[in-house]
């Protein structure tokens, strides 16, 4: 198959990127710059440049492509995102995923892969929910809402692929977990008002992820499917087993109402949530199961990589 990738050189598309290739099949990646270029071939694919925000750059990019994936997102990396790198996140995932859609129908694409997050469909509660529980976004997901809806609008195979939180060894995010642990600045994050109350937080490592993409785009199912590990766990765990692993010290708690004034309002609510579903649909149907079936396996092959790059 040929496959257009958007989003291919983030921490997922250049993994989706990989994966395609490695099975053999021939993989556009959506490029924006000569970095990006080089990213996509290094991870064997075939570069092109566009904008998912310029429709008018999409459209012969896609003339020949059999199937999208639609990894594209501009999720912030800073420690305290503005309103505007939010702002920026909602375009990419609204009017990205309208323009790809659009752009496919148009060059008679066979199937439409659409990313999107678990936490999407929490519940208030914090009880377990799945692929068939209702809606329930918040301020930074609802345009995620939109582009599930643009994907499954769309005249032709699709299905949406809901991720859990990604952690891997070059995800700034989780560089910078590390860096803060080293330098003890890095406190757990917790609800209540002492902040005794842990998030549960169900992840998934990237690598994993990449290869659920894979195999959809080689299926024909549609829907949606949660790609998460075995094992939902409080973000509180994890950032004790990443301390012990890197030797760091042990760190400290702040209640959440504390927390936003550093770090925002947004990721201290995705911190103090709880959000715990499960794979079990897609390992039904697709078969899948993750190599790192919970975050500890992960985590140690996170550290062992940095350790070898010598980042610690």
């Amino acid at each position: 198959m040929k496959v257009f990738v958007a989003g291919a050189t983030g921490v997922l598309g250049r993994r989706v990127v990989d994966e395609l290739s490695n099975r053999g099949h021939d993989v556009v990646g959506l490029v924006r710059d000569e970095e990006g270029r080089r990213t996509v071939m290094e991870y064997g694919g075939e570069a092109v440049e566009g904008d998912v925000l310029e429709r008018g750059s999409l459209t012969s990019a896609l003339e020949t492509v059999d199937a999208v994936v639609n990894a594209a997102t501009a999720i912030p990396t800073s420690t305290k995102p503005s309103r505007e790198e939010w702002r920026r996140n909602d375009r990419v995932r609204r009017e990205g995923s309208r323009n790809l859609v659009d752009a496919a129908e148009e060059a008679d694409v066979d199937r439409f892969v659409q990313e999107s997050v678990v936490w999407v469909a929490r519940r208030d509660d914090g009880g377990e929910f799945d692929e068939s529980s209702p809606f329930n976004p918040d301020r930074v997901t609802e345009s995620a809402v939109d582009a599930e809806e643009n994907a499954q609008s769309a005249e032709m195979e699709s299905c949406v692929l809901r991720n859990g939180w990604f952690y891997a060894s070059d995800a700034a995010h989780t560089r910078e977990m590390a860096d803060r642990l080293l330098d003890e600045d890095l406190p757990v994050v917790g609800g209540g008002l002492l902040g005794r109350q842990d998030g549960v937080l169900s992840m998934v490592h990237p690598d994993d992820a990449a290869r659920a993409y894979a195999d959809a785009v080689e299926s024909s199912v549609d829907g949606v499917y949660h790609v998460v590990d075995d094992e939902p766990t409080a973000y509180a765990e994890f950032i004790h087993t990443l301390a012990d692993l890197l030797d760091a010290p042990e760190p400290r708690r702040v209640p959440g109402w504390l927390a936003k004034l550093f770090v925002g309002a947004p990721t201290v609510e995705l911190l103090t949530s709880e959000f715990p579903t499960s794979n079990d649909r897609l390992q039904r149907e697709l078969g899948w199961t993750p190599e790192h079936s919970s975050y500890r396996e992960g985590l140690e092959v996170v550290v062992e990589r940095w350790r070898d790059q010598g980042f610690v």
